[in-house]
């Protein structure tokens, strides 16, 4: 009878087929244990091996992965594994991530590991439904393709009234801001229920839109356990909305695609908000990259995802150049998704920032606009006035002197990055 060892999750010669999965990690040795050893080891608790020979036979159907590349470099070292296409449930992102960040995250056989890179197959990829609208939703909502949307969150984020809360996004989207966020710890509480808040958002929305010409619209978040959270994509959809936004991590990616059928069936888009994601991607030698966390939420089908700054914001510097690359590259034809810089943005970081992104992107600031000494209307006027400035190849200083707005922007926060 043969047998499963950990031998045999590791070879060095393997060219990894078109239908495999491959999987790039960095690892740091356990201390007595090679780097060959420590990789057969994260291929098999990956896939369907363990601790102890294993005996097999008649019904036995192998799919192992295989560890087949390795680079050292200074006390760690940076591994491929290819897994086969049978090891994963097709469209089942919480399956594939119990076996490619599952149980290995805690091995003895590593003092640290890093998920850093998919390689994702065609036939797994396109089980999911990708994006619904990715980065159409700038020309197919707001008829805007010149430009960067931009969005705000009105601020303190949470313990505004209802009505606060509200006419603060009138305020804002009278300045030039086309959408209103919720941030990611506002849902239903009792200072601001979300079917008021909703309904009494859209009417200053409506507002808006008819004094400006403009289309304006709302980033609602629904975050909930599943059940509810389509029964608000559903009060969402009934009160004319055309976005829902999800903390896609908190809440869970299963809960995601539930959320990404609904949507489709009534026309919604998804904005993705990443609260959490620091706790598996900040430390570099462990946990998961940004850069995986995107490519799970572009495949299970947000159109709108957080990517940071570029390092100009508040945030840690991340590979966000990189990351927005990848969502806009094609992937089998799945639609691609739309980056939103936030986190410590104003209008004097406008012109680094779309050098650094491009405009086809979203552009959210909150204390940037509502920390404006003349209040959030004037606020929102600066940012509009920088994005514009540079659509249309100007200057800060230049576009100024016709925004008084956008001169006390300057004036206040200049161009440097906050912390």
């Amino acid at each position: 009878m043969a047998g499963i060892t950990y031998e045999d999750f590791i070879d060095l010669s393997y060219d990894p087929a078109d239908a495999d999965l491959v999987c790039t990690f960095r690892i740091d040795p356990a201390e007595g244990m090679s780097v060959e050893d420590a990789a057969s080891r994260v291929a098999s608790e990956s896939s369907n091996g363990t601790w102890a020979a294993l005996p097999t036979g008649e019904g036995f159907t192998d799919m192992g992965a295989t560890a087949f590349d390795i680079e050292t470099g200074d006390g760690d070292a940076e591994i491929k594994v290819a897994y086969p296409e049978g090891l994963f449930e097709p469209g089942s992102m919480p399956q594939i991530l119990s076996c490619i960040a599952g149980n290995i995250m805690g091995m003895k056989a590593v003092e640290t590991i890093r998920l850093l890179d998919c390689e994702w197959p065609e036939g797994l990829a396109t089980s999911f439904a990708g994006p619904q609208f990715g980065s159409s939703v700038r020309q197919d909502i707001f008829g805007v393709d010149d430009r960067p949307i931009l969005a705000t969150v009105p601020k303190p984020k949470v313990g505004l009234s209802t009505e606060k809360h509200a006419e603060v996004g009138y305020e804002a989207w009278t300045g030039g801001v086309d959408l209103l966020k919720d941030d990611e710890n506002l849902t239903d509480q009792a200072f601001n229920p979300f079917h008021d808040r909703l309904v009494e958002s859209l009417a200053q929305r409506d507002r808006a839109e008819d004094e400006t010409g403009e289309k304006k619209s709302y980033l609602i978040n629904v975050t909930a356990d599943t059940n509810e959270m389509l029964e608000r994509v559903d009060q969402v959809a009934a009160e004319g909305c055309e976005y829902v936004m999800v903390d896609v991590i908190t809440t869970g990616w299963a809960a995601v695609q539930s959320v990404r059928e609904r949507c489709e069936e009534l026309g919604l888009a998804i904005h993705a908000h990443r609260a959490m994601h620091a706790a598996f991607d900040r430390l570099p030698n462990h946990g998961v990259s940004m850069r995986v966390l995107a490519q799970i939420a572009r495949l299970v089908g947000v159109d709108q995802l957080h990517t940071g700054t570029a390092g100009l914001g508040k945030l840690a510097n991340e590979d966000t150049v990189g990351i927005n690359a990848w969502l806009r590259d094609d992937l089998y034809g799945l639609n691609d998704v739309l980056p939103v810089a936030s986190g410590g943005l104003h209008p004097g970081l406008v012109p680094d920032l779309l050098d650094a992104t491009g405009t086809n992107v979203c552009v959210q600031a909150g204390g940037g606009i509502h920390g404006h000494p003349d209040g959030t209307h004037e606020g929102a006027k600066a940012l509009r006035a920088a994005v514009d400035a540079y659509a249309e190849d100007r200057s800060l200083e230049s576009k100024a002197d016709e925004s008084p707005a956008l001169r006390t922007a300057i004036e206040k926060w200049g161009t440097e990055t906050p912390r």
